[in-house]
């Protein structure tokens, strides 16, 4: 790797030679070129120093490598300068601020760009006795004012921040702060290299729904990428149909040229606005060739030179330093306070700063040019504080190909010059009779009652906006239903059909329905801000309730019932011959002509107690030993538990068959065979099944299945021109059956269907 050093030398009769150093990265492509030009240029136009050699030396280093920078200074230190312009990264600019305020040395430094992403502040680390050498000349980063006065122009409440991942979002701290204190509701997402990776991983991560509000909230979205990653970005968004006619992209970046600014907005689908830093003076060929009231003939005049209509930002900036500190070498020989140079080892520990360092760096801040970034000084704090910036826009009204034009300027003395907003035509709907489309679907247009010789008259949440709307608009209407009552679907031949169709063909002005906010929809026709937002559902016929007498044995298993039926006539048999033992124990201890002292002794009385327990009902005493009382109350403990248990299942058993339901999902409903289904045609449902049914590379088969029995018999077999068709087709009927009997064996039956619409067990499927 090489070093970018940069020496100039100044042979004067009576001050010697004067040298400066200047280190660039091996990425700048234009840097050594413009050094070259601005020492050029130097000799041309600066007549104290006509007569003198300039020479100069060019090489490269490594970029963000602070040690190598560091080294590198370190020797042209030790030849000997003046002064150190440095145009690098962050990194290396920290390490040399360092250094040069250790050996006082001037450095001006030049902040580049990251891969042509917006740059952040450089942090600097704190000076030695508030003594900072290092010059700002390129002005502090403002994007994030900018950004603020953007958001309140256009009174933005929500919207997303895309970032390049060369971008260091620490930048946006400021920014984010005082959008959180006015409430304001800002997304951040990092745009990774690979940008169709990011839109691919959105597909793959994202359900319907989810994608729904990404979609909404891309919207509004600030682009702090590179102009060809931002380029890329939007053109990826349009062909996802992720971006819409009403979609606001602002790109900002300091450095984008104006053919990257054509392909921008020809790409962008929306409204586009572009934040750029200007330089006057650079456009202006007339100031750009003039040094000191004198034509020059630089390389900056020549039309010819093409590489000239593409500098960086960061190339004018070197230009000026360069400018500005031979200005500076001027002026200290003019005042006879020239500094000779000292070698310094940044080694040895004992090496001292440069005596002449505070001197010249004084000289330095009190000058100011006017170059091509315009005035440059360093009165604000040792930073070129001199920046305006323009900001181009275009109306949404346009499509792709449109023109793009400047709003307005700004600048940190007298901030925002001109008007972001769009300018809306006011009054110009006065008068005006617009016809207007329309579909019944209620609770959002309905049929009012109509007086006779009259043209019919309309109602619900949609008719009062329109009347709303008119009010303060001041316009009139003719409202007619659509002749093929859809709300509109494209053709396969591209045309469209419904209300859509009846707006695209200019047969109507407006259309006014409850219609579905889609893509494809929005590809030709304009939408209002939403009112309504809603998932897909399914209406489905409430199941049959199934009489079944047997119901009652469901809570235990057969076996079970088994088990309970076998014991009560074993334990019974038990307590017999136990309640036996016992009679014939006591007639044995008895006397002659006692009665036993038995209890209920016969089989049929042993079995009743067995039972009564069971049930819980009790049954005759039973005055019987220890051994018939172990018996009976183990029995009891049992028919406890049996009788528990049956009546917990019971009621389970009979909450669960009351809340089952066969399909609970799309795939539970591809699953089945029972159940018939469809949608309503031509609605935005029925374009979702198709599109997903028919998509070779759509991975979950549940949509083919489902499409391919929507769409059976073109749609006409299972689904329905209207939701309330629909709404009839999955209607319950209840039948009632009167039975007359004649004798004993002959009944004749008559049975009456009824059809009634029952509570639904899901949303209805009416996205149209």
């Amino acid at each position: 790797w090489r070093l970018a050093v940069g020496k100039i030398t100044f042979r004067l009769l009576i001050c010697g030679s004067s040298s400066s150093g200047a280190i660039f990265e091996e990425n700048a492509l234009r840097d050594d070129e413009v050094f070259q030009l601005a020492v050029s240029d130097l000799s041309l136009s600066d007549d104290a120093l006509q007569s003198e050699k300039i020479t100069h030396s060019i090489k490269l280093i490594e970029p963000n490598n602070p040690f190598q920078a560091v080294q590198e200074a370190c020797e042209l230190m030790n030849q000997g300068i003046l002064a150190l312009v440095t145009s690098t990264g962050c990194a290396s600019a920290s390490a040399l601020q360092s250094l040069t305020d250790a050996m006082h040395i001037p450095h001006l430094y030049i902040q580049r760009n990251s891969e042509g992403s917006p740059r952040t502040a450089c942090p600097f680390n704190p000076s030695p006795a508030g003594q900072r050498y290092t010059l700002a000349a390129r002005p502090p980063v403002r994007l994030n004012d900018l950004m603020l006065t953007l958001v309140e122009e256009l009174c933005w409440q929500k919207f997303i921040v895309f970032y390049d991942i060369d971008y260091d979002i620490r930048g946006l701290q400021g920014f984010l702060d005082q959008t959180s204190r006015q409430g304001v509701d800002v997304a951040l997402q990092r745009v990774d290299r690979n940008i169709s990776k990011v839109f691919t991983n959105l597909f793959t991560t994202m359900r319907t729904e989810e994608l729904n509000r990404y979609r909404d909230t891309l919207r509004r979205a600030f682009l702090l990428l590179s102009p060809h990653g931002a380029h890329t970005f939007i053109q990826q968004a349009v062909e996802t149909n992720l971006a819409s006619k009403d979609s606001h992209w602002v790109f900002v970046n300091e450095e984008i040229s104006d053919s990257e600014i054509l392909e921008l907005t020809h790409s962008a689908l929306g409204r586009m606005t572009v934040i750029r830093q200007i330089f006057p003076t650079w456009r202006d060929s007339s100031s750009r060739c003039m040094r000191q009231n004198h034509r020059i003939s630089s390389l900056l005049c020549d039309p010819q030179e093409g590489y000239l209509q593409n500098l960086e930002v960061s190339n004018l900036y070197l230009y000026d330093s360069v400018l500005m500190m031979a200005n500076a070498f001027y002026r200290k020989l003019e005042d006879r306070k020239w500094h000779s140079m000292a070698s310094l080892n940044c080694i040895r520990k004992s090496t001292k700063p440069w005596n002449g360092g505070w001197s010249m760096l004084e000289t330095i801040q009190k000058g100011n040019i006017t170059g091509l970034t315009g005035t440059m000084d360093f009165k604000d704090g040792g930073t070129n504080s001199h920046v305006q910036f323009e900001i181009l826009g275009s109306s949404f009204s346009e499509t792709f190909g449109k023109d793009i034009k400047r709003l307005a300027t700004w600048d940190s003395v007298h901030g925002l010059n001109g008007s972001l907003k769009e300018s809306r035509i006011e009054n110009g709907m006065l008068g005006v009779t617009v016809k207007v489309v329309t579909l019944l679907e209620d609770p959002f247009v309905m049929v009012a009652e109509n007086i006779l010789g009259q043209p019919k008259r309309y109602k619900g949440f949609s008719i009062d906006v329109l009347d709303a709307l008119a009010k303060i608009l001041g316009f009139k209407y003719e409202i007619y239903q659509v002749a093929d009552s859809k709300y509109g679907s494209q053709l396969p031949n591209g045309s469209w059909n419904g209300m859509i169709g009846d707006l695209i063909n200019k047969r109507a002005d407006l259309a006014v329905s409850a219609i579905t906010i889609t893509p494809e929809r929005e590809n030709v026709v304009d939408f209002s801000k939403r009112y309504l937002d809603y998932s897909v559902g399914i209406l489905l016929r409430k199941p049959e309730e199934k009489i079944n007498i047997f119901s009652l044995f469901a809570p235990f298993d057969l076996a079970v019932w088994a088990c309970i039926a076998a014991a009560i006539p074993v334990v019974g048999v038990l307590i017999f011959l136990l309640n036996r033992l016992q009679a014939l124990r006591s007639s044995s201890q008895n006397a002659p002509g006692q009665p036993p002292n038995g209890g209920s002794g016969s089989l049929h009385s042993a079995v009743w107690i067995v039972y009564g327990a069971f049930v819980h009902q009790g049954g005759e005493g039973v005055v019987g030993s220890v051994a018939l009382r172990i018996v009976m109350g183990s029995w009891w403990l049992f028919t406890l538990i049996v009788c528990s248990s049956y009546t917990a299942n019971l009621a389970a058993y009979l909450t669960v068959s009351r809340m089952d339901h066969a399909i609970r999902s799309f795939q539970d409903l591809a699953r089945q065979m029972e159940v018939d289904y469809g949608t309503v045609r031509d609605s935005a449902v029925y374009d979702y099944f198709r599109n997903k049914g028919t998509n070779p590379l759509e991975q979950d088969s549940t949509y083919a299945e489902l499409w391919r029995t929507i769409s059976r018999s073109h749609g006409l077999d299972h689904s329905v021109s209207s939701p309330s068709e629909g709404i009839r087709k999955v209607c319950v009927c209840v039948c009632v059956c009167v039975c007359v009997c004649v004798c004993v064996c002959v009944c004749v039956c008559v049975c009456v269907c009824v059809c009634v619409e029952e509570p639904l067990c899901f949303q209805i499927l009416n996205s149209v």
